[in-house]
């Protein structure tokens, strides 16, 4: 296991652009999105209960991930964890883990449930409690309070 940080982003630092070249790479266009979303001001996650973090180990970006308001919700008290990539070389080291972990934790506060939704990872958000769905634009939630 890496010795890393996790730490709130209120930039985006200039390591995304490793991170973002190689989830292109991998076929993921999550990275991408996010940097565009920021540089055009529609997500800069600084909406009252949103975050976005990321782990590194000194320099290094090795993971991020954040959480927002869910768009496709009709009540402010759902998040959605959105963007959540690690780099290849540094799954299964329990950083994806730690994101999602300090992002629920500061869910907690503003938040009933937390959303998400991925084509690839639903074990990964199994193991870490999240329940299926079959929900329209998302597959797994996160039950804070009933």
């Amino acid at each position: 296991m890496v010795l890393h940080t996790v730490s709130r982003l209120i930039s985006l630092p200039a390591a995304l652009a490793a991170l973002e070249h190689e989830a292109i790479a991998e076929g993921f266009g999550m990275i991408t999105r996010l940097r565009k979303e920021w540089e055009s001001g529609t997500n800069r996650f600084d909406r009252e209960g949103e975050v976005l973090l990321g782990s590194f180990c000194v320099d290094r970006l090795l993971g991020i991930g954040g959480l927002n308001r869910d768009p496709y919700a009709d009540n402010p008290r759902v998040g959605r964890l959105r963007h959540l990539y690690v780099t290849k070389s540094e799954r299964r080291s329990g950083i994806g883990r730690s994101l999602v972990e300090r992002i629920l934790g500061h869910a907690i506060v503003n938040f009933d449930s937390v959303r998400l939704w991925t084509d690839r990872a639903g074990s990964f958000y199994d193991r870490l409690g999240f329940d299926r769905t079959d929900g329209t634009k998302v597959t797994h939630v996160y039950l804070i309070r009933p």
